[in-house]
């Protein structure tokens, strides 16, 4: 053990002797009672774990998610956040882009661009875009297949950028390729 972690199982021990000692004196003569806070304190903190390791799944029913009809036409739900998020399937890989009306070109973030196999710290970083955040540089790759439900383009430009981006944005380059409508809370294209 190094001492890091000594000192953080310390700290845990003296909390753990703190609160106990506090639970003692509080409880000293009710100790039923401090058994009964005892067990429902775990089993909410058992409920949150639960909630936390299931979320995966659990979203798909809480959160709305993308669809193709039957018409051939992709409906991306708008999200709690008010905007619309599209799943596009890079090279076989799933990538989770904002659709951004605001913005010019499609953008992975160094995140996706690594789980691409896309090799950022080799890429030249030429561009510079300017963004809500500032100005960023920007390093054009090209994605060899790009895969939105019915939708397949080939060869498709897109940029590399080396700014903090939570998410991989969809720009107007890959968008004008679609009829875009929004329409009660949904974001349809179509070709």
């Amino acid at each position: 053990m190094d001492g890091d972690t000594l000192g953080r199982m310390a700290y845990l021990v003296l909390l753990l002797v703190a609160v106990g000692g506090w639970v003692m004196v509080e409880y000293r003569k009710r100790l039923g009672m401090a058994l009964r806070t005892a067990m429902a304190w775990g089993l909410i903190f058992l409920g949150v774990m639960a909630g936390y390791g299931l979320w995966n799944d659990i979203r798909q029913d809480v959160l709305p998610r993308q669809m193709v009809t039957e018409g051939g036409t992709v409906e991306l739900p708008r999200a709690l956040d008010g905007h619309y998020y599209a799943q596009v399937d890079i090279n076989g890989t799933g990538v989770l882009f904002l659709a951004d009306t605001g913005a010019s070109n499609m953008v992975l973030s160094r995140r996706d661009a690594d789980r691409l196999g896309i090799k950022t710290e080799s890429l030249v970083f030429a561009g510079q875009a300017s963004t809500a955040n500032g100005t960023v540089r920007t390093a054009r790759v090209t994605l060899p297949e790009v895969v939105l439900g019915p939708f397949r383009d080939s060869d498709f430009a897109a940029y590399v950028t080396d700014g903090e981006m939570d998410v991989s944005l969809l720009g107007m380059d890959y968008l004008r390729r679609f009829r875009v409508e929004i329409d009660g809370g949904k974001m349809i294209l179509s070709r």
